[in-house]
């Protein structure tokens, strides 16, 4: 076992009123927890910051306790039967350095040893290959039941889910697809690299005039990640029998009192539209299937992953901030100096 004498823990100490700041969370020392029988013992190396985390901090998160988050972690010590030091294993027990996981089992501290696939960077683990890709196909062909030739939107297009959306929607025939981003710079991040055949600044006026200009003929469906404004907009330019898939509110978040909905609500009926909100804890079961599809395409390199990756625990706070602000293009990462490129089987 590797000798590490203290951990360090992200904990949030207050709740915010509206957008958090630095002084909302604390960084704390402690002793490296020691492992029990059936467990194992891991270092965090890559970590993921999510918006739902924003949400959670409003009620979810307990005050003075480590935060949990998706994370990566490299086996120091293990105490439990068909994982062995020097793996690595997807958990829960993110925004701290070390944690005490059981591999194999559900809930907050269970884990999953990372099946390697050759020339799959570890960055996927945690974001198109990981929970974000999975929120996006889940989104596409359980929720929208995405079919060949379907016109789509997705807001925050340039986000870790909007992102793995837009490439996962492609592959699947997807027809006209339409994004929108917070930057001139994302919306031709989307049309030049990642093969949208529309963007819009959502700053440039209502999300449902713009839309309407990106798509004239309207849309069939709609992957909502910000609520609001956009989910107005699109029930505005959908069509008939057009579908939903509500994944977040990001655009509310750090707005308390908001209205979440829109003003023309009352057009799901009159369009005999279908909205589902979509949570991927429902869905597991379809990892093996959605691992399948999409590992030969990352292996190809027909699809890359999208992301943002800033490099030392110090900085998850910042990171944070900062895909909350919008400031990152694809998944925010943290990673760890010692974060390995690749899963070695």
């Amino acid at each position: 076992m590797k000798t590490v004498k203290t951990s360090l823990s992200v904990q949030q100490t207050a709740r915010p009123a509206g957008f958090p700041t630095t002084d909302h969370f604390a960084f704390v020392e402690g002793p490296v927890p020691e492992p029990a029988p059936g467990t194992v013992l891991v270092e965090n190396v890559l970590w993921s910051v999510d918006p739902y985390h924003r949400e959670m901090m409003d009620g979810d998160f307990a005050l003075n306790a480590p935060l949990e988050g998706r994370t990566i972690g490299r086996v120091l010590a293990s105490r439990a039967p068909g994982t062995a030091e020097g793996d690595l294993v997807f958990h829960r027990q993110g925004w701290r350095t070390h944690a005490v996981v059981t591999p194999g089992a559900d809930g907050a501290d269970g884990a999953r040893r990372l099946v390697p696939h050759e020339g799959v960077p570890l960055t996927a683990y945690l974001s198109i290959l990981g929970g974000t890709g999975l929120t996006a196909y889940v989104a596409l062909t359980r929720t929208l039941r995405l079919r060949a030739g379907d016109d789509l939107f997705v807001s925050a297009a340039a986000g870790g889910v909007g992102t793995a959306v837009g490439r996962i929607a492609r592959l699947l025939g997807a027809g006209r697809i339409v994004g929108s981003a917070g930057s001139p710079a994302k919306v031709a991040h989307l049309t030049r690299n990642l093969g949208f055949d529309a963007a819009f600044d959502h700053h440039d006026g209502p999300v449902g005039e713009l839309l309407a200009k990106a798509a004239p003929d309207g849309i069939d469906a709609y992957v909502d990640n910000v609520g609001g404004g956009h989910l107005e907009g699109a029930i505005e330019v959908l069509r008939e029998y057009g579908r939903i898939a509500w994944v977040g509110a990001v655009g509310q978040y750090n707005t308390p009192g908001a209205p979440a909905a829109p003003r023309n609500l009352f057009d799901i009926v009159e369009k005999s539209l279908r909205l589902e909100g979509v949570l991927v804890r429902n869905h597991r079961d379809v990892r093996g299937e959605f691992e399948d599809f999409l590992v030969p395409h990352l292996q190809s390199g027909a699809v890359v992953p999208d992301t943002t990756v800033v490099e030392g625990f110090e900085r998850i706070v910042d990171a944070f901030l900062g895909m909350l602000r919008g400031e990152n293009v694809g998944k925010m990462l943290v990673a760890a100096p010692t974060a390995p490129s690749t899963v070695v089987g």
